[in-house]
């Protein structure tokens, strides 16, 4: 689980709230970040509750952690849809989207899989996708990552002894 791949890098984003982000923004704090979709049918909400419920977990320590939501949808993921969405798992974990390269650029820079996948039903479709929920550190360092379907116990277990450095 815990490399030194090069994993991570620059992105400039929206957030949920239609401001410009980028990954300095977030310097000082460790970072959950997730890449996903909100039309996901099933990993992706799992993952992002058992993130918002390792956060519960943390107590206080938890300030000291930002949790990221990226889309790879961000044609039908946008800044709205993202508000609505993100709030439903925690307070604090912001949803990130942009344009096409843009989140390609996010994606590769952290060795994200996703390809659209068209479904049965006309013009709808789906996100195949890599799910791993990956800890940077305070400089947006890759420390390591969470395989998908981490229970909340094993995240917060996870970064807890990161959180005293």
């Amino acid at each position: 689980m815990w490399a030194r791949e090069p994993v991570g890098g620059a992105f400039a984003l929206t957030d949920h709230n239609g401001a410009p982000r980028t990954d300095a923004d977030f310097r000082g704090k460790f970072l959950l970040v997730y890449f996903g979709f909100t039309y996901c049918p099933d990993i992706c909400p799992t993952d992002l509750q058992n993130i918002g419920l390792a956060l519960d977990k943390l107590g206080p320590a938890a300030d000291a952690v930002q949790p990221l939501f990226v889309t790879l949808d961000p044609e039908r993921d946008t800044a709205t849809h993202l508000k609505d969405y993100v709030a439903l798992f925690h307070p604090r974990l912001v949803g990130l989207t942009g344009d096409a390269a843009a989140i390609k650029q996010a994606a590769d820079a952290y060795k994200v899989y996703y390809a659209r996948v068209p479904t049965q039903k006309g013009d709808d479709y789906t996100i195949d996708h890599t799910a791993f929920i990956y800890l940077m550190d305070r400089d947006g360092k890759y420390l390591g990552f969470l395989p998908p379907s981490t229970d909340a116990d094993r995240i917060a277990t996870t970064i807890r002894p990161h959180l005293k450095q």
